[in-house]
């Protein structure tokens, strides 16, 4: 364990709609201003999807990444992490486009096939900003997020060994930790392994402070030193389970992905606001914040400068 702690933001996610919050971004320009106010409140890894900037629809479209990552990256130094999960109505080959044309340094990749249930969220709107957001919201009852053995590989071997991303291996129930275990041993990815433990995720592990010690346990039965982990949790249980983390020794996530409160009632008014309410938690707790430069030591990254972007 170190004291050092890093803080990724996630800054926009395919999960929550534009009707849901007015500060979610959703343009290039939001979502650039909002990336460099994360960085500069002490998020060291900026962790991004992309949105169709007229509708804000999830969008897997490489143009409409590279439409802010080198503003993002002209703007502050955090380490840029592109999701290789989409959206869960995207097939492998459109969540792919993004990362693969811009060589990020980190990506990020779901350790396994599991429901990925939003239907609950419909339910606490009426007015819709847009026609698609209802639908899209419904119809996760019967949503399937696939990320096979197979994907799995396929993105270890296209984005890490042939362009040289590291990972962010999120695992959203103890077995996709027993899964990441299966590629460590089949030789495709090697050590220090990044995990992000995922809670309250309809489909996935619920947000119960167990579960958390329970990841833990056995992750340190399966990967011992050879791994750092990170925590979010969905909604309301955001920053407690991020608390929790900070005092384990952990490190945390935050973001509008995640949650778009910064208190009971209360929406953020941009991502930095909920990083600069775990920045002081962590500190409160004798922990000091990990700058871009530390998590790219602390994760053995190739650097901004072997990018595409």
């Amino acid at each position: 364990m170190t004291d050092k702690i890093i803080i990724t933001c996630a800054v926009t996610g395919s999960i929550h709609t534009p009707t849901m919050s007015p500060h979610l971004p959703v343009t290039a320009a939001e979502i650039t201003s909002q990336s460099i106010g994360a960085a500069q409140a002490g998020a060291a890894i900026l962790h991004l999807h992309a949105r169709n900037p007229q509708t804000g629809q999830p969008s897997a479209d490489a143009a409409d990444y590279m439409a802010f990552l080198p503003q993002i990256k002209a703007g502050c130094d955090a380490v840029l992490n592109l999701t290789t999960g989409g959206s869960a109505v995207m097939s492998l080959d459109q969540r792919l486009q993004g990362p693969l044309t811009a060589e990020p340094e980190m990506c990020s990749l779901n350790m396994g096939t599991m429901n990925f249930a939003l239907y609950p969220l419909a339910a606490r709107h009426d007015d819709w900003k847009h026609t698609w957001e209802k639908p899209f919201l419904e119809n996760s009852d019967d949503l399937v997020f696939k990320n096979t053995p197979r994907d799995i590989a396929e993105v270890l071997v296209r984005l890490g060994q042939e362009r040289g991303a590291r990972f962010e291996f999120e695992c959203y129930d103890v077995g996709h930790l027993y899964m990441l275990r299966h590629f460590a041993d089949r030789g495709l990815i090697e050590p220090p392994f990044f995990i992000q433990f995922v809670f309250g995720v309809l489909g996935g592990i619920g947000a119960d402070p167990e579960n958390l010690q329970h990841m833990k346990r056995m992750a340190d039965k399966l990967f011992g030193k050879d791994y750092l982990f990170s925590v979010l949790a969905a909604g309301r249980q955001q920053i407690p389970f991020a608390a929790i983390a900070a005092g384990m020794g952990g490190h945390v996530r935050v973001g509008l992905e995640d949650n778009l409160y910064i208190a009971r009632g209360e929406l953020a008014r941009s991502n930095s606001d909920q990083v600069v309410k775990i920045r002081k938690i962590a500190e409160e707790l004798g922990r000091s914040i990990a700058s871009p430069t530390d998590a790219r030591k602390m994760l053995g990254l190739k650097g901004a400068g072997g990018t595409a972007f």
